[in-house]
């Protein structure tokens, strides 16, 4: 084989990888974000009904997110949080309203200590969706009660499922996805503990 159709054989080599890699890479690339962002991908992708813009968002969000000093909570910060959302478990049964003002903004303290920036619910959601987007629906669901116009729009019953809600997300917050390298060693059995503890507490103040 002669050098010069050596050459064009590798020329064409190299052109054949790059048209794969132009073809797999788009897929390579979705596969991941929908692994990374869950349910947050499929509701992306209706909101702005192009997939590759979706896309574009949902990276964005990314590189937003590693932009921001987050924290891991430490165990007094466990244990105090834990203690305050008892507290509005337990109010609930007096003051449902009240409770539920209170589930949020224990929530945002939270948000806050672990290093999400909290001035603003959309901006939150797309922070969270990164690392917290299986309980980002129960988040939407129990805001979207919180915030309704009149109290005379909100049921007994609503804000019971509101506060049910803001748990998913506070416990995911305190132990769950997003946990940091620090919550490492702590034991999946206490988590466990914890999780039906408070479980417990919903049974007791919420029924």
């Amino acid at each position: 084989m002669s050098s010069g159709v050596l050459i064009i054989v590798i020329i064409l080599v190299v052109l054949a990888a790059v048209v794969v890699a132009l073809l797999v890479w788009p897929m390579v690339r979705r596969q991941r974000l929908r692994n990374r962002f869950g349910p947050e991908y499929d509701r992306t992708v209706r909101e702005h009904d192009d997939r590759r813009a979706a896309e574009r968002e949902l990276a964005e969000r990314e590189r937003r997110h590693a932009e921001l000093e987050l924290r891991a909570l430490t165990p007094e910060q466990k244990q105090l949080y834990t203690a305050q959302w008892v507290e509005v478990q337990e109010r609930f049964i007096d003051d449902p309203a009240e409770a539920l003002q209170s589930a949020d903004r224990l929530l945002t303290t939270v948000m806050a200590q672990r290093g999400y920036p909290t001035e603003n619910f959309d901006q939150q959601v797309a922070d969270l969706s990164v690392e917290h987007a299986e309980t980002l629906g129960h988040y939407r669901a129990a805001h979207e009660i919180a915030t309704r116009a009149t109290s005379s729009e909100v049921s007994t019953e609503d804000r019971r499922a509101a506060v049910v809600h803001y748990r998913e997300l506070f416990q995911d917050l305190l132990n769950g996805a997003g946990g940091d390298k620090a919550d490492d060693k702590t034991p999946e059995t206490d988590h466990k503990a914890e999780h039906d503890t408070n479980a417990q507490h919903d049974k007791k103040a919420l029924s």
